[in-house]
């Protein structure tokens, strides 16, 4: 019974979703205020409805009803209830109701958190959400649906879940990486609504930023979440493989990034017009480009899911008539965006698109990276591959000319900034970045090429922002008590260039220094590695839920001090006939102590590998950071709807005593 309700309201949401795509724009576009009026309640209909189907689908996991196709082939009666919650999305048809609900709920955010934006505009932006969202309810009841009875038998058990998805880092690493994708779905449609209402000034750049940080915060969680699992996880001691499914959410990340900042010269200078709403509509395209690679099967990834090709082609249709629309929107409508901001060569604007120009650079190089094989492929030209290597040099030479222009970029004023001045602060944030590699270099052996350039980048960008908030305190004569002034957005690009910086640190530091063993070792065997002692106490008998395996137990010595004790696993799942790694990591602020186990050898020995990773928390750290700035800046009181509301009303107000 569940299934059918949740499999009607479905099609209720799609109704709503057609209804949203007519009604308001209808309105909108002849002034009739009662057809503008039925955005907000059709869109908190589409999101009721899509919640009821998504809790009728969850409520059949903790039954186990396994006469439902998705729930007997992604769940098992032994799987835990907090995994059988989160079994919902771990296959191809859950995880895009997700997708759903989630867009949904953006939807419905947009329409209860937007008081400040006038209602035609308002009712354009729920009408382009809305269909966008006939594309998504289409595919999920034509060729996605989570609701299919499984006839006429059935399996008693089920085949449970993927083991690589039992883990806590999947519990929340889907929704967050979910929100960020579809999040950049209200960018586009606040782009889309501009474009056709005409009304591409700094005030609908003022509307779009809030909800792009929020896009991007949540992206910038799911890809470092993602990372953090992959590592502790896949026992491979990496925390970024250059997969495709990878790069897919590295690309809206890339220009998501480059939009924040375009949206900032649009909003304060009123430049860039065309180029930011050109970016608004790439982001969300390759947010769907990404679903296309996950879902159509044309990648190989252990993050891929398995689907027939009617699936990609469906979405492959979807995605050619959104950027399709977009783009003809774009085209026609390009005349008329002009921007009124005037710049010379040297200022903060010009700084701000040359790394604008570096991000999207970088996005062209993943997106040939991870597409060309599959076109190679296609045009019966054979297989290659293109990997770590070709990724890594490329963002090498594209990292010094981008931490350049941002060192640069809030060191420069707008409109003009004179050399002297600027050649003053990079000389002496070059000065003090040298000396400081020096300190963190001093009496460490072999020293690397690239983990230097790594700290120095690194240093350089927190000495310059140290240097431009001496700047902003300088420039106020109140001393440090000017720190209170500063603005909640100026805080967050702080943190954000803080955590960008954090971020260089560990992944120069772990790419150049991390050490790692392959040993075989019987109780009672201990290695040296790094100055730390790892003593081999044995190997257990582990029995989970719907596992079983081996845990073996390691106590680590520092200069003949305990300092932890590591339990690293070897699981095997029961019903899926599936070997999982359970790593072992000790963590710290400047290394990592990490322990796989592998197989069970002759003689009682055990294979085992032992890594050192330096510094390698600070990349988890610095994107934590990174997500704290983008928070910061979206509590900035200029992004507060209700303020927005209160002026636009009050400046309707004097314009009406005016005439």
């Amino acid at each position: 019974m569940l299934a059918e309700l949740g499999h009607f309201s479905l099609v209720l949401a799609l109704l709503m979703a057609i209804l949203l795509a007519i009604y308001p724009m209808w309105g909108a576009q002849r002034g009739q205020v009662l057809l503008m009026q039925t955005a907000k309640p059709l869109t908190v209909g589409l999101f009721l409805f899509t919640l009821f189907a998504y809790l009728c689908l969850t409520q059949s996991f903790l039954n186990n009803d396994f006469s439902i196709a998705y729930v007997a082939h992604n769940s098992n009666s032994l799987l835990p209830w907090y995994y059988q919650i989160t079994a919902v999305w771990g296959g191809h048809e859950g995880s895009f109701l997700l997708w759903v609900l989630i867009f949904a709920a953006w939807a419905v955010a947009v329409a209860m958190f937007s008081g400040g934006i006038p209602q035609d505009i308002l009712a354009r932006v729920l009408a382009i959400m809305g269909m966008v969202g006939i594309g998504f309810y289409l595919y999920i009841l034509l060729a996605s649906n989570p609701f299919e009875r499984l006839l006429p038998f059935f399996p008693v058990d089920g085949r449970d879940l993927n083991p690589l998805l039992q883990d806590f880092g999947m519990i929340i690493h889907p929704p967050l990486l979910y929100m960020g994708y579809v999040g950049f779905s209200v960018v586009f449609a606040f782009a889309i609504a501009a474009l056709v209402a005409g009304r591409l000034d700094s005030t609908w750049a003022r509307w779009s930023r809030p909800w792009t940080l929020a896009a991007w915060v949540f992206l910038t969680l799911g890809i470092a979440l993602g990372s953090w699992w992959a590592y502790k996880e896949l026992g491979w001691g990496g925390w970024w493989f250059w997969d495709p499914v990878e790069n897919a959410s590295f690309m809206p990340w890339l220009v998501g990034t480059a939009l924040l900042h375009s949206l900032a010269v649009t909003e304060k200078r009123k430049a860039f017009k065309s180029w930011t709403v050109l970016l608004a509509i790439a982001a969300f395209s390759l947010s769907l480009l990404g679903t296309f690679l996950v879902r159509s099967g044309v990648l190989v990834s252990v993050h891929s899911f398995a689907s027939d090709p009617t699936r990609g082609l469906f979405i492959l249709g979807l995605l050619v008539l959104v950027i399709g629309a977009s783009l003809l929107l774009y085209a026609l409508r390009a005349p008329q965006l002009r921007s009124v901001g005037r710049y010379e060569l040297l200022s903060r604007e010009t700084m701000l698109i040359g790394n604008n120009i570096l991000l999207c650079s970088a996005t062209l190089v993943v997106l040939m990276g991870t597409l060309l094989p599959l076109v190679h492929k296609e045009l019966g030209l054979g297989s290659i591959s293109i990997g770590a290597p070709f990724f890594d040099q490329m963002f090498v030479y594209l990292i010094v000319p981008f931490v350049l222009l941002m060192v640069m970029g809030p060191l420069s004023r707008w409109k003009h900034q004179t050399l002297p001045a600027l050649r003053n602060q990079m000389l002496a944030g070059v000065g003090l970045s040298v000396v400081a590699v020096a300190l963190l270099s001093f009496g460490r052996d072999g020293l690397s090429y690239m983990a230097t350039l790594g700290m120095a980048l690194s240093v350089w960008i927190a000495i310059a922002t140290v240097q431009e908030i001496r700047q902003r305190l300088s420039a106020s004569k109140q001393g440090l008590a000017g720190l209170t002034s500063l603005t909640p957005s100026h805080w967050g690009m702080v943190m954000g260039h803080l955590g960008f910086a954090a971020m260089i640190m560990g992944i120069a530091m772990v790419t150049s220094y991390s050490v790692e063993r392959d040993v075989r070792m019987t109780p009672g065997d201990s290695i040296e590695l790094q100055g730390y002692e790892f003593r081999f106490l044995g190997v257990e008998i582990l029995k989970g839920p719907n596992y079983s395996g081996h845990v073996a137990k390691l106590d680590v010595y520092e200069n003949g001090r305990k300092i932890s004790h590591l339990e690293a696993q070897k699981r095997f799942y029961t019903v899926q006939r599936n070997m999982m790694t359970e790593a072992a990591v000790d963590p710290g602020f400047t290394r990592d102590l990490y322990v796989a186990l592998g197989e069970q050898l002759n003689n009682g020995d055990w294979a085992l590998r032992v890594y050192v990773k330096p510094y390698i928390r600070w990349i988890w750290g610095g994107a934590a950071l990174m997500a704290i700035g983008g928070l910061l800046s979206m509590s900035d009181k200029r992004y507060r709807m209700s303020k927005l509301a209160k002026v636009r009303v009050k400046s309707e107000a004097m314009a009406g005593e005016a005439a």
